[in-house]
């Protein structure tokens, strides 16, 4: 049997670190993890598209700090349940998939994840298939899981709510979707799974299962989740995701293009940045630090850490001579600055703008950058050695 690490800050970081939430409670599962006695966890992922992407390696990354504590780690294919799409946060039907689309959407994910995840040694990640059993269940089996649950169990789900309101249709194979999911867990006989945020319907299904059909508790950790500034989470289905297929010059930029107020959050999901430091950088936001300095940190430590630090190292060089040089003129007028100001001041002081309403509308519009990088926050502090764009054509070098 492995040995488990039961190292008590080591199981406190576990259960904090880009947490939500923990079922029942993280009292009760830090007591658990204390034992010497190794869980099975899974974390399940649907293959609806060819490459996984950031929202799916903060819940990797979690399973990785359980997996060096010496417990039994599963990476679930949701081979079964792609065919039938899971309605989470979904206010139409989804596209049912073909088993073709989706074994050729899943053919690279092992490959992805091992970026994460240890497939080798002692205490290798296990990838399992849910269509082992769900794919073999007789209909008087899914008779027989779906007597565990109420219709109006089911109408509790925010996405369904909304679907009623809205006069929408509601299929009944959706309803099972839960069911599925939450058998998975019985099927594996896990001690524990982990997911987002938004999975937690789900996951506790699962816990349900576990409860009256193996007379067993199963833990749920949800994870936060990345979100954008329109509140989506990045995802495949909204189309702004970075996908762990992408190149470290794509991923880099990717990163550059987040809003100011994604920093701190990517930090803490998606990097091993220490808690400490993120405070610190929270801090020198606050005091009128540039953000951009700290995104450039945060993108390098992105593509670090899934790739390598020389392709960080390479993508940071390539951002800076093609996005932040390539449109700057031999020569730029300068202005003169005391410490840090305004922005918004700084554009109307040299010019570039004739009033602080227009350069408002401006950075709303996207139509400045600082340092070749877009500005999102009109309250947004600048210093000398700056360089200020307004458009493509009016520079500024603040000295």
């Amino acid at each position: 049997m492995t040995h488990v690490n039961q190292d008590k800050k080591a199981i406190e970081h576990f259960l904090t670190r880009a947490v939500e939430n923990v079922y029942p409670n993280r009292e009760a599962v830090m007591e658990r993890m204390m034992q010497d006695k190794p869980m099975t966890v899974y974390v399940g992922v649907d293959p609806t598209g060819p490459s996984l992407h950031l929202g799916h390696a903060i819940e990797f990354r979690k399973l990785a700090e359980l997996q060096k504590l010496g417990h039994k780690v599963i990476m679930l294919i949701g081979d079964f349940t792609a065919r039938i799409g899971d309605p989470t946060d979904k206010t139409a039907t989804r596209k049912k998939l073909t088993a073709e689309e989706v074994k050729a959407n899943c053919r690279e994910y092992q490959a992805q994840a091992a970026r994460i995840l240890s497939f080798d040694g002692p205490n290798a990640a296990e990838m399992r298939f849910n269509n082992d059993w769900l794919g073999k269940m007789s209909f008087a089996d899914v008779v027989d899981l779906a007597s565990h649950f109420t219709v109006q169990q089911m109408l509790e789900r925010d996405m369904f709510d909304r679907r009623v309101k809205e006069d929408k249709p509601i299929y009944l194979h959706e309803f099972l979707y839960p069911l599925m999911q939450g058998y998975d867990s019985v099927a594996m006989d896990v001690d524990m799974e982990i997911g987002g945020n938004d999975q937690t319907f789900n996951m506790l299904a699962g816990r349900t299962l576990m409860r009256e059909m193996k007379q067993k508790e199963k833990a749920v950790v949800t994870c936060k989740l990345l979100t954008d500034a329109s509140g989506k989470k990045m995802g495949k289905t909204e189309g702004n995701m970075i996908t762990l297929a992408d190149t470290p010059d794509d991923m880099y930029g990717k990163v550059m293009s987040w809003t100011d107020g994604m920093i701190l959050p990517g930090f803490e999901l998606c990097t091993d940045v220490t808690d400490k430091e993120i405070k610190e950088i929270e801090q020198a936001i606050k005091e009128g630090e540039n953000p951009m300095t700290f995104k450039r940190r945060l993108a390098k430590e992105i593509v670090a850490g899934f790739v390598s630090a020389k392709d960080a190292e390479e993508a940071e060089a390539h951002f800076t001579t093609v996005h932040q040089k390539k449109e700057t003129p031999d020569e730029v007028p300068e202005y003169q600055v005391a410490d840090s100001q305004p922005l918004v001041d700084v554009l109307v002081g040299a010019g570039l703008v004739p009033s602080k309403t227009e350069a408002r509308r401006q950075i709303e519009q996207s139509g400045v950058k600082v340092d070749g990088d877009v500005v999102t926050d009109e309250k947004m502090m600048v210093s000398a050695g700056m360089l200020i764009q307004k458009g493509k054509r009016f520079f500024v070098k603040l000295v």
